[in-house]
């Protein structure tokens, strides 16, 4: 990706958050995915991370929103927006930040699906896990798709869909 389409998403993230009330800074940094990420063809992506230096506490809970749900719109529609029309090849992976959420929620989702991991290794039965957005299933999914002695689906339909980890049994 080009300087001025990189700083047209900094900008247009900054607009966004001025229309909400919120004057503050965007800056960029280049990361290449990790296996935790999406399996897509994208090998890289950028964070755009949200300058909280000026922002009070009641502010950053508003911008994160219940259950990240204001962060991930925002995240959302920087996607949509810039990957608008784009081949699968040219397509760019934005996470939007904002004071170490992402950070320290993807520790939390690691956290869980290994203490799944040995409950079901311990109990020999299926464990659920809730509260999950599709983002962070994948997460777990890919978290956990090596190990042969488990595997991991999918139930329910949103917003009640979880991620169940369960033992493999081999007849």
């Amino acid at each position: 990706m080009n300087d001025l389409a990189l700083q047209s998403a900094e900008q247009w993230l900054q607009d966004l958050l001025l229309f909400m009330g919120v004057n503050t800074t965007v800056r960029t940094e280049l990361v290449t995915n990790s296996p935790l990420d999406d399996e897509t063809s994208v090998s890289q992506g950028y964070w755009l991370t949200i300058d909280d230096s000026n922002l009070t506490p009641e502010q950053i809970r508003k911008l994160i929103g219940a259950d990240a749900s204001v962060l991930d719109g925002m995240q959302y529609l920087v996607n949509s927006v810039f990957n608008f029309n784009q081949l699968e090849e040219h397509l760019t992976l934005y996470t939007v930040e904002l004071n170490g959420y992402r950070v320290r929620r993807q520790a939390e989702i690691i956290n869980l699906a290994e203490t799944a991991a040995a409950e079901v290794r311990f109990s020999g039965r299926e464990v659920e896990i809730k509260s999950l957005n599709a983002a962070e299933r994948r997460m777990v999914h890919n978290l956990l798709k090596d190990f042969t002695d488990l595997e991991t689906f999918s139930r329910g339909r949103e917003p009640y869909r979880h991620l169940v980890v369960k033992p493999v049994f081999e007849p």
